[in-house]
């Protein structure tokens, strides 16, 4: 049986990181791990070109994944950014 409760004592940066690491459908590249341990928020992005395109920011992996899987399709994509501005793909929901 899988334990669903956080220990106070993990923080979220970890707790962020695995979960990535579980949906991720490969290996993430030294710049995708970077911007997520850094990252200061996340953003869900939607949509194929620029006019139709929409993003919501998130303050976790975890919020952002919640809302891509509240549309059920599979294609709200993921992105880690960090203080400094870079962004790296991290996942689909």
């Amino acid at each position: 049986m899988v334990s669903c409760a956080v220990c106070s004592h993990r923080n979220a940066l970890e707790i962020a990181m695995k979960t990535a690491a579980k949906t991720a459908t490969k290996p993430l590249t030294t710049h995708e791990e970077f911007c997520l341990k850094n990252a200061a928020h996340f953003v869900a992005a939607r949509g194929r070109t620029p006019a139709t395109r929409a993003r919501e920011q998130f303050a976790t992996l975890p919020e952002a994944q919640a809302f891509g899987a509240a549309i059920g399709d599979g294609r709200t994509m993921i992105y880690a950014v960090t203080t400094l501005g870079h962004s790296a793909h991290i996942t689909n929901a």
